[in-house]
């Protein structure tokens, strides 16, 4: 009986994604281009959600981790939504606008232009990492492309999606935006939408592109990866490993742009690891309080756990950054490590970490780094530290990833006139920005043919002057 109840609930929330489906979909064909004025509105209302719920969405979030740094949340999370969304709102009139382009020869007295236009509804699949920022970044661009919106949180944001299902109905029709608690991956990626984002793990970025293509269904895939990290020798090796280990071990790591592993000159290393060890010591005096966020489940903290045995199993060294602090496997708290001497046979370089440990390698020159990037699935960052403007264009130019950050890391995802995203095993498709609005756009060209057409001159049956008229055309030039 307990078992035939439970059944018919998990229909009736497939049912409830396709009926929600159905429902945005007869809304985009009766109105397929909203006004301006209704998108700034729908805006401002995840504005005003946001800002008249930051203490309850911190607390929501803080339950799903077990602990959750709530100044972490509303730093990286909160505030970035919140400038993303008055970003987009100053630059929106603008990015609406019809665009010109030149007309060819033959119809000079014509007229062309590119018109973005909605492409109608958009499934939005975000993870748990940074469940808030993940979910509203890219509303906020399809939004603004004049899209509707269902949305599929992590099942590790039960909490926040509750909360985020509840505030959100409260201001949007679900004709506009729905959010989707308990919904399954199978039954939400299926659907037939004009465009999917995803957000997660590659593996799971391959089944949604699977499920997409039998829809033909365009994609936009953020997959993570080992995004490297370089300090090259006229960097200070102090200030380096300041910046850097904020990046690496907020949200204790559980970063999709967190730098993965470093490499620092061989004469340097010692240098970095006491600079480490004294940067981390202070930030994090004890891993048992708020600062410090824990592992998201039991499954990801005993992965990591393994991944680190593994490494000293091979071979590594390991240097806990945090004198005398303990694993907590009760709260899921991890203490940071730096894992030095590392080969590619352990664990922690063949699999993107998404935790608190660091791997370290050393290099000769700059080459054997470039050769080392390029021989592994492209990233979603890139990080490298120098003053040398030679160095670094070296390094732009010669490696490849989905973003990058020059002197300090992560943070180029935080400049909302960029785009973000990445390439090959760290994504495709790009949100953010300008880039983020034409991403959800169609970008629709019209042709409006001159009241004299010349290409009448070019009409059948052909003769000797046609043959004269295209080598005129040929050696013309604008």
């Amino acid at each position: 009986m307990a078992q035939t109840t439970q059944l018919r609930r998990i229909d009736n929330i497939e049912n409830e994604a396709q009926r929600i489906f159905a429902l945005q979909r007869e809304a985009y064909l009766r109105s397929p281009y909203p006004s301006y004025e209704e998108r700034l509105e729908r805006l401002n209302k995840i504005e005003r959600i946001l800002l008249d719920n930051a203490d309850a969405i911190a607390a929501a979030i803080n339950e799903d981790f077990g602990h959750r740094s709530q100044h972490e949340t509303k730093m990286l999370e909160l505030f970035g939504c919140v400038d993303g969304l008055r970003q987009t709102k100053k630059k929106l009139r603008k990015w609406m606008k019809p665009q010109k382009r030149k007309v060819s020869v033959l119809f000079a007295t014509g007229k062309n232009r590119v018109i973005p236009q909605p492409k109608g509804v958009v499934g939005v699949v975000s993870p748990w990492n940074y469940p808030l920022f993940l979910t509203i970044s890219p509303l906020t661009s399809l939004l603004a492309a004049g899209n509707r919106a269902m949305i599929k949180m992590a099942t590790n944001s039960s909490n926040l999606c509750r909360l985020l299902a509840d505030k959100f109905s409260e201001q949007f029709d679900e004709s506009e935006v729905a959010i989707l608690p308990g919904v399954r991956g199978s039954d939400f990626s299926t659907l037939p939408y004009d465009h999917i984002i995803f957000t997660g793990s590659a593996d799971a970025g391959r089944t949604v592109m699977r499920s997409a293509a039998e829809n033909l269904t365009p994609v936009t895939l953020e997959l993570g990866g080992k995004s490297p990290t370089i300090i090259c020798d006229d960097f200070d090796v102090k200030e380096a490993a300041s910046r850097i280990l904020y990046a690496k071990l907020v949200n204790a790591g559980q970063t999709c742009l967190a730098p993965d592993y470093l490499f620092v000159p061989t004469a340097k290393r010692d240098a970095f690891v006491e600079a480490a060890k004294e940067i981390v010591a202070h930030r994090y005096p004890d891993t048992n309080e708020q600062s410090y966020t824990s592992v998201i489940d039991e499954k990801s903290y005993r992965r990591l756990r393994d991944t680190l045995d593994d490494a000293a199993a091979k071979g590594a060294t390991i240097v806990p950054l945090v004198p005398d602090a303990a694993f907590n496997d009760v709260r899921r708290k991890l203490p940071p490590h730096l894992v030095l001497d590392v080969t590619d046979d352990m664990r922690i370089m063949q699999e993107e970490i998404f935790g608190p440990l660091f791997p370290v390698k050393t290099y000769a020159g700059l080459d054997e780094v470039v050769e080392y990037i390029n021989a592994r699935d492209r990233p979603l960052g890139l990080y490298f530290f120098t003053h040398d403007a030679a160095v670094e264009e070296k390094l732009l130019y010669s490696t490849i990833s989905g973003g990058v950050t020059v002197n300090n890391c992560v943070f180029h995802i935080a400049q909302h006139d960029l785009p973000f995203g990445g390439v090959g095993a760290s994504g495709m498709g790009h949100y953010h920005g300008h880039e983020g609005f034409l991403e959800f756009s169609k970008i629709r060209p019209v042709f409006t043919s001159p009241k004299i057409d010349g290409l009448s001159m070019f009409y059948p049956p052909y003769t000797k002057q046609h043959a004269r008229l295209v080598n005129f055309l040929l050696k013309f030039k604008r």
